[in-house]
């Protein structure tokens, strides 16, 4: 068992998050686990991963010494070029363009090849970033699934990092904009306004009823080019929920053209015959940040973009060849 009391640094952010911070190593599958098992506790009860730490709290995680040696090893550090494409980037702020099928995190598997990994490396490499000074690791301020393609934004410093969670928590200072294809024809922009709920132990997402312990999720969306058997669309997010964009869509009788999830496995059968690609063709095209400030100054009123990946494109290109209106 390993005992820590929660400083002022630490204070303020989730449970989950500071376990992920305070053994760096651990598979998520097994940081998910601790918690199912109540092998965390804070002031010698049991929480959730949403719980979240106050100043002067007593942690107590609960794993053997091996683990906790194991978990807490410093990452290897490697200093090398940045493989993906980067979209911006300024003293503060990074922002990838994530190919689709590599992870931001690292799974339970404990695969290092992710995109935070890469990061890191880059920063190390530059001179901005050294893994032997615990203090601050440049983190995401956000997420994409795996197979979801483009933009992911970095907090190269702790005000940057704080500025950006903040910013996409409130989205009253940023807009963000997906592409996708789905399955059949839409002639026309919609909103689709159904509260969501994650189950916690199939992690998977589902509408449900506020008054049930679903929680508000509203979503956008506009045809961009229609052909018939499939349109690409225009996706805005008013609400951030897990998979939203893929539940929403798939509740309206159009998902997403290669969702394993929530779509038409049929036509995603059809796809990878056809195109060879799997996963869903989901794309985070555009973040458009509004009248922020400090750390996020050099953002004010820009549009970041990232076009969609040739691969993705083409894939498109030879399934909308075979259908058109």
């Amino acid at each position: 068992m390993k005992e820590t009391v929660i400083n002022k640094g630490n204070a303020g952010q989730k449970a989950e998050k500071f376990v992920k911070k305070f053994l760096p190593e651990a598979p998520l599958g097994f940081i998910y686990k601790a918690f199912r098992k109540k092998d965390i506790k804070v002031n010698g009860h049991w929480v959730k991963k949403d719980h979240v730490l106050q100043e002067g709290d007593v942690v107590r995680i609960y794993v053997t010494d091996a683990q906790l040696e194991d978990f807490r090893k410093p990452r290897p550090a490697e200093k090398k070029e940045f493989p993906y494409e980067i979209a911006y980037e300024d003293e503060n702020v990074l922002i990838a363009n994530k190919p689709k099928g590599l992870l931001v995190y690292g799974d339970q598997t404990g695969v290092r090849a992710t995109l935070g990994n890469a990061v890191l490396d880059y920063l190390y490499l530059k001179g901005e970033y050294d893994p032997a000074d615990n203090s601050f690791t440049p983190s995401p301020a956000h997420r994409l699934d795996r197979n979801t393609s483009g933009l992911v934004c970095y907090g190269k410093t702790d005000a940057a990092l704080k500025a950006l969670t903040d910013l996409f928590k409130e989205r009253a200072e940023i807009q963000k904009t997906y592409l996708a294809l789905v399955v059949g024809d839409i002639a026309s922009p919609g909103r689709i306004d159904k509260p969501l709920k994650k189950d916690a132990t199939s992690g998977r997402v589902s509408i449900c009823p506020l008054a049930q312990g679903g929680k508000t999720a509203i979503t956008e969306y506009e045809p961009v080019k229609r052909f018939g058997t499939y349109t690409l669309v225009r996706l805005h997010l008013l609400t951030g929920r897990t998979h939203q964009l893929r539940v929403h869509l798939a509740s309206i009788r159009h998902p997403i053209v290669g969702d394993d999830k929530y779509g038409d496995f049929s036509v995603n059968k059809m796809v990878k015959s056809l195109t060879g690609e799997e996963g869903q063709f989901l794309h985070a095209a555009e973040l458009r940040f509004g009248n922020v400030d400090g750390a996020l100054s050099k953002l004010r009123g820009q549009a970041i973009v990232a076009p969609i990946p040739a691969n993705t494109k083409a894939a498109i290109d030879t399934l909308t060849a075979r259908s058109s209106l």
